[in-house]
Formats: C-alpha cells, sequence, structure tokens
C-alpha cells in the first residue's frame, strides 16, 4: 500500500517536469527504507534562506552542469523557471553568458561553480556570498550545491548516468557552455 502511494506521488512528479525518474521507482523497490531517507534529503535540498532565487538557482545549476548530467541540469532548468527565475537568466547561464546573467545569478554561477570544483576562489566566494546576503545566505547557498550533487552521483551509481549537451529553456535549445 505504501509502495504504491509513493509510486504514485514520484509518477506525479516526473510528469509534471517531464522527467524520467526511474531511479526513483528502482530505489523504492529495492529498498523502501532507503527511499524513505532520501525523501527527507529531498527536504533538505530545497531549503532557501535569505539568498534570492537568482543567485541560488545558479548556483544549483551550476553544481549540476560541473556534474554533467543532463537530465538533472533540465529538471534544475525547469524548476528555476516555475520558481519565477526569468528565461534571459536561465538562458544565459546555460549559455555560460554571466554577463547577461544579472548580478545575483552571475554570482550563484561563479559561487556555485568555484565550489563544485573545488576552486581556489571557492573561499573568498563564499566570503562574498556572506557579505552579500548574509550567513543564512551563504548556509543556504552551500547546502544548495551540496545538495544538488548527489542527485548525478545517485543516479550514476544506479547505473542512470547521461551527459549533458544542451538545455531547453523557454523552447529554446542552448548548448551547454561553462562558464570561465
Amino acid at each position: 500500500m505504501l509502495k504504491s502511494f509513493l509510486h504514485r506521488k514520484i509518477e506525479l512528479q516526473a510528469r509534471s517536469f517531464n522527467y524520467d525518474a526511474s531511479y526513483l521507482h528502482e530505489m523504492l523497490e529495492a529498498s523502501t527504507p532507503a527511499f524513505l531517507k532520501f525523501v527527507l534529503f529531498q527536504k533538505m535540498a530545497g531549503h532557501r534562506d535569505g539568498v534570492t532565487r537568482e543567485a541560488w538557482f545558479a548556483a544549483k545549476l551550476a553544481a549540476v552542469i560541473n556534474e554533467d548530467c543532463g537530465p538533472c541540469a533540465q529538471l534544475n532548468v525547469d524548476m528555476a523557471l516555475r520558481a519565477g527565475v526569468a528565461p534571459e537568466i536561465v538562458a544565459a547561464l546555460a549559455r555560460g553568458d554571466l554577463v547577461h546573467a544579472g548580478e545575483d545569478a552571475a554570482f550563484g554561477y561563479r559561487y556555485g561553480q568555484a565550489v563544485a570544483q573545488n576552486a581556489p576562489e571557492a573561499t573568498a566566494l563564499a566570503a562574498e556570498a556572506e557579505a552579500r546576503f548574509g550567513r543564512r545566505g551563504l548556509v543556504s547557498l552551500a547546502m544548495a550545491v551540496a545538495t544538488t550533487r548527489v542527485y548525478p552521483t545517485l543516479k550514476r551509481g544506479l547505473g542512470h548516468g547521461a551527459a549533458c549537451q544542451k538545455l531547453i529553456v523557454a523552447g529554446d535549445a542552448i548548448a551547454i557552455r561553462r562558464a570561465a
């Protein structure tokens, strides 16, 4: 009974974003306790406090592009658009065009990319994030990057990884370019 209910919830969410959630169905079938723990993790992954949605989604997008998961990146694009991030901003981020992404989104992307790549500038960007958004905002950005990376890793571990080549933003196909 519980599994049937959870499978339906997965399917509703997957259809809502046109997303292949077969790895979640497989996880649920293999281990309901593992799946339920993952559901709790998803609450943590959705935490945003003290930071603009543009910076937060940009940090997530940078992290997922760094992990090279096409379906996960597309899901993040769709979630950003649904949350109200302007399509022009999301498209600019996908193109690696931080000049046209807007100040908060460009900063969030640089921060997310630096943290995901363990780049030397990550420490300075963390200090800048705290100056811009306060400690709560910094925590939200750090959690956004860390938790976003779990999804592609989990999918690859379960045999469902896919490379990122293009993203669809408001109906337009955009070739992925990592910002320099």
